[in-house]
């Protein structure tokens, strides 16, 4: 592992929902956003025109990493003030869902058009981490080492507990809404790069997925770039929480790469793991996706932290992420601040406008 600080590089990806100050109802004002900020490459469009996405440079460091997010969240937040709206970081729009929203793009209106039930609930936010590999075939093994612990890492950035404007019940309300895709599944236990790739072939074939971005696994390959992509985490409230994510993402991709063997966990106890996650986050039991009985949450993330100790102390982050996991433990995930949020605002309006603050880490009122 003596090399994983220099070779193990890190990108993420940020999907914001942009909201109507007035009411905290979805602004349809991405197009017009993307006019301003065509100087910054890392700002893109999604599916619903409510949404925006941000992808950081290629990182080496967790320094870097914050950097970059809060530059994009920053010159994203601007254009949004300026053309009226507000740029939120939340993993559901907590005042509804808009299904006439689509982008105009041919790709996202065959979407549309190949699953049309599933649009209705479409336009969740999510945080991409990119860790970079060796090779694709190291990757497919990454991915099986992964499965057990994608519960923890969505545990930790739940951030979806506003639904039509009440709590909902859930910390991540966006997991069962995003888990109806048919590829939005736990990635499998590949034995290589060509079985992953038949894997991608079937959904094409089937018409689970329409290309190769449209296959949603938890974790997989990136089909645009030579990195592992960790897909199960909401979009954090604020950078402190995403950087978490990252460091830990890319200390479970280094010890999957370095260790011998690894731990093994059966789909239904993964699939249980990552259900009592997204219902209670951190505030609730958990399941052990080892062996499937109920544990503290805050546990299982310990566990977690243990297993990839080794790495995190290679690449200096042990101290940041011991650092950010006291701050969590302390203040509460995005969903638990979201709830002290909305039980205290007076209006939509109002939740909305203190959700922009938060998610620029500026104090609300």
């Amino acid at each position: 592992m003596a090399a994983f600080g220099t070779n193990f590089t890190l990108g993420v990806e940020e999907e914001f929902v942009l909201l109507d100050p007035l009411d905290g109802s979805v602004a349809l004002r991405a197009p017009d956003l993307l006019e301003h900020l065509t100087a910054e490459p890392g700002v893109t469009g999604e599916l619903m025109r409510f949404q925006i996405e941000t992808a950081t440079e290629i990182c080496q460091s967790l320094d870097e990493v914050r950097a970059e997010l809060t530059r994009l969240r920053q010159n994203v937040a601007k254009a949004a003030e300026a053309d009226g709206c507000l740029m939120v970081a939340s993993g559901i729009p907590p005042c509804g869902l808009r299904p006439d929203a689509i982008t105009p793009a041919p790709r996202y209106q065959r979407l549309a058009r190949a699953f049309p039930t599933l649009i209705d609930e479409a336009g969740t936010c999510a945080c991409h981490v990119h860790v970079g590999l060796p090779s694709r075939d190291i990757g497919a093994r990454v991915l099986a080492g992964l499965r057990p612990w994608l519960a923890p890492l969505l545990a930790i950035s739940t951030n979806s507990p506003v639904e039509n404007g009440v709590d909902s019940g859930w910390a991540s309300r966006r997991y069962p809404l995003w888990d109806r895709w048919p590829t939005a599944v736990p990635p499998d236990e590949w034995t290589g790069a060509a079985a992953y790739d038949d894997s991608v072939g079937e959904a094409l074939r089937d018409g689970s997925a329409l290309d190769t971005a449209g296959v949603y696994f938890y974790a997989r390959l990136s089909p645009r770039h030579p990195t592992v992509e960790v897909r199960i985490a909401d979009v954090c409230l604020s950078v402190d929480d995403a950087v978490l994510l990252a460091a830990l993402v890319r200390g479970l991709v280094a010890t999957c790469i370095e260790a011998a063997t690894l731990p093994r966990a059966r789909n239904a106890r993964i699939g249980a793991a990552l259900y009592a996650a997204a219902r209670k986050g951190l505030d609730g039991p958990g399941v052990n996706a080892f062996t499937g009985q109920k544990a503290d949450q805050r546990d299982l993330i310990g566990e977690l932290v243990d297993f990839v100790r080794p790495a995190l102390r290679i690449t200096g982050d042990m101290d940041d992420v011991e650092q950010a996991l006291d701050s969590l433990f302390e203040h509460g995930t995005g969903a638990s601040r979201q709830r002290a949020l909305l039980a205290k605002a007076a209006s939509p309006g109002e939740f909305a406008a203190d959700l922009a603050l938060a998610t620029m880490n500026v104090p609300t009122r």
